[in-house]
């Protein structure tokens, strides 16, 4: 079998035995909306979605919509958000993505990739959410740093940068599955398959993921 079409077989089997562990998963952000699921999946960058969504209540009751958000004071925004980090910089692609939705997009998040991704502070991660979880468009994979991390361990990819590696995915998975994959992965990323420790040994995909002969090997060397 040509290593294309058995790295495509292997993926299906991942992507089968992901839904099995975790039939329910779905997005991890609250939101009503899709301009919500915009800041709130901006706000999770280099942040986890359980501070989010600690946030994001009082955040959306101030500011419930694009105009507000775009219109908001600066300084009374980032206070908001401050918790999330990097909040300075949160706050400026918040307020000019919601701008911009407001002076070129009649207030409504647009639907399309390319739109999207003239918003300030969106590149494909966060259009991928969006089009996503607002609109039910599986428009490409998206890749945070457990799918990044959880890819490469499992042999799908031996790219680094994101774009290349959602390259790689939307070639192995079908196109309806490109989003819930990613959801799952995430999902196995922290409950079992996480940066430092591995816990290959409980690990439902070990027969299929090269990294983890090697740290099981590597952790059944006697010591000294």
């Amino acid at each position: 079998m040509p290593r294309s079409s058995a790295k495509k077989v292997k993926a299906l089997e991942l992507l089968a035995r992901l839904k099995q562990l975790y039939p329910d998963a779905t997005c991890s952000l609250t939101y009503e909306t899709p301009v919500q699921l915009l800041v709130a999946t901006i706000l999770s960058a280099q942040c986890t979605d359980e501070r989010v969504n600690q946030v994001t209540p009082a955040l959306f009751a101030a500011y419930p919509d694009a105009p507000a958000l775009a219109g908001a004071d600066r300084q009374a925004l980032e206070e908001l958000i401050r918790s999330t980090g990097f909040y300075r910089n949160k706050a400026k692609h918040i307020q000019g993505a919601c701008q911009k939705i407001v002076s070129d997009f009649d207030g409504q998040v647009p639907n399309q990739m390319e739109q999207l991704l003239t918003l300030p502070g969106v590149a494909r991660k966060t259009a991928n959410v969006v089009l996503a979880h607002g609109y039910g468009i599986n428009m490409g994979v998206t890749v945070d740093t457990h799918v990044k991390r959880l890819s490469n361990r499992l042999g799908l990819t031996r790219h680094q940068d994101p774009v290349k590696i959602e390259q790689d995915l939307m070639k192995l998975l079908p196109q309806d599955d490109w989003e819930n994959w990613s959801i799952r992965l995430i999902y196995h990323g922290r409950a079992v398959c996480s940066a430092r420790k591995p816990m290959c040994d409980r690990c439902s995909l070990t027969d299929l993921c090269p990294a983890a002969g090697k740290v099981l090997s590597a952790r059944s060397r006697p010591k000294g």
